[in-house]
């Protein structure tokens, strides 16, 4: 097995649960939960749109009901709510991209009249995004997730393969069919994130929110321009690598992201960050957990070495700047972490927990250790 040499991130991130919470199995990104005020009949709204693509009545699952997604499950189709703020012209083009055939050995396509389903049925209007209760929804085939409970048999070279592929995917071809895609949102959900945190401190939070914020500010300091907010006018956060490189990237990859599709083939699911950017991004949730001693070494080479194996663009086939790609993101998901999971713990009114502590222990060593490095 190939060696891939250790970064500096390991002595940044010693100990942090990248993550949010690995001792309770959660893969993938910290979710907003669901306010008050949201809709309680958009389930059943969803269920009925699900039902009608199935030709069915089946019963209605809810999988997940939160503030950015609410997800059914009507027989053998999902049907998903995108977050209130989702643009409609941006939603249809990920969409497409999620239906082209150059991404077909990557994204989970969505459902389209051509596609079968349950009873023959065909789904109103095509592949949408539909309008149900004010929001965006789109269908999709059910797949099965990885199971939470045991990461390390995740499919940690199939992950590899599947984003290297992705990555791969030739832009000017694919935005002939699909029109000019929208930015990677990774690095917006970054900045989202410390949004979320200053208007709870600016709301008056306890001292320990202020000092915690303090060092989450601190850290995002040493982030580089690329990876936080524009100056108005400016091009999007994450638009390009370093060195001009731009990919097709998820935005959001985590093991959450990832179905066993119903042929029987492992694919990327969830198209609400997808775009043009700087596919680092999507490597660097895993660097960062295996810098932080989450990831065993073992996985991370698997996971490396597939991608590097089946032509992943983001190295250039080397490993020599691996770390120095990976690092600023790294940085830059461990700061938006940090931030969703102190504003967590402020709305439930309690002070940090074990492995809040440990990010914002990881934001003060991030802080400490002065600006990232550009590759």
């Amino acid at each position: 097995m190939a060696s891939h040499d250790h970064s500096p991130a390991g002595d940044l991130l010693a100990g942090v649960p990248l993550d949010g919470r690995p001792s309770s199995g959660r893969l993938g990104s910290p979710a907003p939960r669901r306010p008050a005020d949201a809709d309680p009949a958009l389930p059943a709204a969803l269920g009925r749109l699900g039902r009608a693509a199935t030709g069915s009545h089946t019963g209605v699952t809810v999988l997940a009901d939160r503030q950015d997604a609410t997800v059914v499950r009507v027989g053998a189709v999902v049907v998903k709510a995108h977050p209130p703020e989702a643009e409609e012209g941006a939603l249809r083009r990920r969409l497409a991209v999620a239906a082209h055939p150059l991404t077909a050995a990557s994204l989970l396509p969505p459902l389209s009249p051509a596609s079968p389903r349950e009873q023959g049925a065909a789904v109103p209007d095509g592949p949408g995004p539909h309008r149900v209760g004010g929001r965006l929804a789109t269908l999709w085939p059910a797949g099965r997730p990885v199971d939470p409970r045991d990461p390390d048999a995740a499919p940690w070279e199939e992950c590899g393969r599947l984003l290297a592929a992705l990555h791969a995917v030739p832009l000017e071809r694919l935005e002939r069919d699909t029109g000019p895609l929208p930015p990677a949102g990774a690095p917006g959900r970054v900045t989202r994130a410390l949004d979320i945190l200053r208007r709870d401190v600016a709301r008056g939070g306890p001292a320990w929110l202020r000092r915690a914020a303090r060092a989450v500010e601190a850290a995002a300091g040493t982030v580089p321009p690329a990876t936080r907010a524009p100056a108005p006018g400016a091009p999007a956060p994450g638009a390009a690598a370093p060195d001009g490189r731009v990919a097709l990237t998820h935005g959001d990859f985590h093991l959450g992201q990832v179905v066993m599709a119903p042929a029987g083939r492992w694919r990327l699911i969830d198209v609400d960050d997808l775009g043009r950017g700087d596919p680092a991004w999507d490597l660097a949730r895993p660097a960062a957990w295996y810098a932080a001693g989450l990831l065993p070494a073992a996985i991370w080479e698997r996971f490396m070495d597939a991608y590097l194996a089946a032509g992943g663009p983001c190295f250039r086939g080397t490993r020599t700047d691996l770390w120095g790609r990976l690092d600023p993101p790294a940085r830059a998901l461990t700061v938006q972490m940090c931030a969703l999971r102190l504003a967590e713990a402020f709305r439930e009114d309690r002070e940090p927990d074990e492995d809040e502590a440990a990010l914002v222990a990881a934001c003060e060593r991030i802080a400490a250790s002065g600006p990232a490095v550009l590759p």
